[in-house]
């Protein structure tokens, strides 16, 4: 089958063959509809994220189930799904306390690039190809976990429902799962790209009472507006805090959400947030970046907290239907989400449009 694969860190995605084996016990055969490209992808390429290689990548997909092997049941051949890096067994430690993106089976996929039992479905010449973030859909087809698939109804468009696989779970389920944003909060926003623009989302659909979104790229503010931001701030003209602050009458807003993957702009939201306020992180900024509280006993005596974020903190078979029908009943915007479609083998193209910052999310379009 056709893939984009990166062979190594910092160079163009190529286009080319890959082999795939069939769907084992527990697994499903999906062919890939389309696929969002993510900041989490350009991570593994620039190599800001490390992952074996030769990797093929795309988490954000969804597709039509090709093949199944023994003992599926929730799914058959045709079904349309929705792909989710990071299904929940259902029975380990972490899935019994409701933490199902900890999932101790499947959790550590999204690292290794492998399957739980440390294989890989994809090969070339024999040799081992990386199935990257868990997922790799940026290709003709992908093996998934029975969980790693949630059935959705047959007029769903896939070429849109792709961006539940990644963005809207994350960005979305930080604010109603992560945060537990209550009606009435104020929020901040750090980033406005797909991430940023779900996260701004679940702040409309929490009902909070002011929504600031802080992005250097007009586009993005002005988009920002129209998914339900009360405010919008220009971080290189001001400082996204001293205006938080003044917006909220001196007081900081309730939540603040990294959502670029800086590791700067969680800084940036601990001096944003009121006392007791939630400051929610939301991105993966880059190994080598850390962060700093010069004054402990300030942040720990305002009582302020710092909390990580993965995916969302969703249950993926629970919030992807979930999310459907907030899109179905108007509440949840999908498609304006998307601002460019592009096909597989422009995919290096639709990642400079990543790197540039262009639009909120472009989606790689296979079947």
């Amino acid at each position: 089958m056709r893939a984009a694969i990166l062979e190594a860190v910092g160079t163009p995605i190529e286009i080319g063959d890959v082999d795939l084996r069939g769907p084992r016990a527990g697994e499903v055969l999906v062919r890939i509809v389309a696929c969002g490209v993510c900041h989490s992808d350009l991570s593994v390429i620039d190599g800001s994220f490390p992952s074996p290689l030769p990797v093929v990548l795309g988490h954000e997909a969804a597709g039509i189930v090709w093949e199944i092997g023994s003992d599926v049941t929730t799914v058959a051949p045709g079904d349309k799904v929705v792909l989710t890096p990071l299904p929940p067994c259902g029975r380990c430690y972490f899935c019994t306390r409701g933490q199902t993106t900890l999932c101790a089976t499947w959790g550590s996929s999204l690292f290794t690039s492998l399957l739980a039992d440390g294989t890989s479905p994809l090969s070339r010449n024999g040799d081992i190809v990386y199935r990257g973030l868990a997922t790799a859909a940026w290709a003709e087809q992908a093996i998934m976990p029975e969980a790693g698939v949630v059935k959705v109804d047959d007029d769903v468009p896939l070429e849109t429902a792709c961006v539940l696989g990644c963005a809207v779970q994350t960005g979305v389920g930080a604010v109603l799962n992560t945060a537990g944003v209550e009606e009435g909060a104020t929020v901040l926003v750090l980033g406005a790209g797909g991430i940023g623009i779900a996260v701004t989302q679940g702040a409309r659909l929490a009902a909070a009472s002011r929504i600031i979104v802080s992005d250097p790229v007009a586009e993005r503010r002005e988009a920002a507006l129209g998914f339900g931001a009360t405010d919008v701030i220009d971080p290189t003209d001001a400082d996204p805090a001293a205006v938080a602050l003044e917006l909220t009458g001196g007081i900081g807003v309730d939540y603040a959400f990294e959502a670029a993957g800086q590791a700067s702009l969680i800084e940036l939201g601990i001096a944003a947030t009121r006392s007791g306020g939630t400051i929610v992180c939301v991105g993966a900024p880059p190994l080598d970046q850390g962060i700093s509280i010069p004054m402990a006993v300030a942040f720990t005596s305002t009582e302020k907290r710092l909390v990580g974020c993965l995916l969302g903190s969703v249950h993926s078979q629970r919030d992807i239907p979930r999310f459907l029908a907030l899109w179905r009943a108007g509440r949840l915007d999908l498609d304006g989400m998307i601002t460019s479609r592009m096909p597989l083998a422009q995919t290096e193209a639709a990642i400079d449009r990543l790197r540039n910052r262009e639009g909120i999310r472009t989606v790689l379009t296979v079947g």
